[in-house]
């Protein structure tokens, strides 16, 4: 089965996104092996980026790392489902990293095999942990042919 870790700075507050993302991962269950890993959140604004990025940088592992960043490339549902495929009949893990909500270090861009973007639009961190476990999931059930996706 493959592995997924959704690697996040700070924890979630509120307790309507905690929740929501709780059922995805538990959806999840059923195709990969999924973790969620929070690096604490610094509250330090004009270092925040750095620590955070300091704090990230040693939990990033073997496998494909994909960093979702405003400035990577776009994909549809489909398109994340064959990526994930790929990754998992080559036997490889992959790490998903979201950063805070001051932004990611460009070291972790850096080390990333792909940058993604699910929107121009700026998105609290919180909720693009919703976004993410759902998309997943969503990639997750076309590969297996399941009736989720419409």
């Amino acid at each position: 089965m493959q592995k997924i870790r959704i690697l996040c700075v700070g924890k979630i507050k509120e307790s309507y996104f905690r929740e929501a993302m709780e059922e995805y991962l538990k959806r999840i269950g059923r195709y990969a092996r999924i973790s969620v890993e929070e690096a604490p959140e610094c509250p330090l604004p004009e270092r925040a980026v750095e620590r955070e990025g300091d704090a990230l940088l040693p939990r990033l592992s073997a496998g494909k790392t994909v960093v979702l960043a405003v400035e990577g490339r776009g994909c549809s549902s489909e398109e994340l489902a064959a990526y994930l495929k790929k990754a998992k009949d080559k036997g490889e893990d992959v790490t998903f990293v979201i950063g805070g909500s001051e932004g990611l270090d460009g070291r972790i861009k850096q080390k990333a095999d792909e940058l993604l973007s699910f929107s121009r639009m700026t998105l609290p961190h919180t909720l693009m942990r919703v976004v993410l476990c759902e998309q997943i999931y969503r990639a997750l059930t076309i590969t297996a042919g399941a009736k989720y996706h419409k």
